[in-house]
């Protein structure tokens, strides 16, 4: 697993490639904590290059969900595959979080 962050309009983007499997996602934990320390207010999960996500990936994007929803801040994801849409739908999660088609979407629609 890959991440490349970027900042674009104020929103932190964190671009995933791979897997967010237990080993990739204990480095995007510690990623997503020092970045909402640090005092992100708006992430911006971009998953067009994201193959695989397990329960700990989705963990981890349900830790920043609840830690911004208190600092009223807003995550967002995109890019999301077909097969991983289907993850999100079949947990629920895709009621929790905004999902895009794009980032260009994302970045607007935030």
């Amino acid at each position: 697993m890959a991440m490349i962050e970027s900042k674009e309009n104020g929103i932190t983007i964190l671009a995933v490639d791979g897997n967010l499997d237990a080993e990739g996602t204990q480095a995007m934990e510690v990623k997503v904590l020092a970045l909402l320390e640090g005092g992100e207010t708006q992430l911006l999960f971009d998953f067009s290059s994201l193959d695989y996500i397990n329960s700990s990936g989705l963990r981890v994007l349900v830790l920043a969900y609840q830690r911004l929803k208190k600092a009223s801040g807003k995550v967002a994801i995109c890019g999301v595959k077909d097969y991983i849409q289907e993850v999100f739908e079949v947990s629920g999660y895709d009621k929790i979080f905004s999902l895009f088609p794009s980032r260009g979407d994302a970045i607007s629609g935030m």
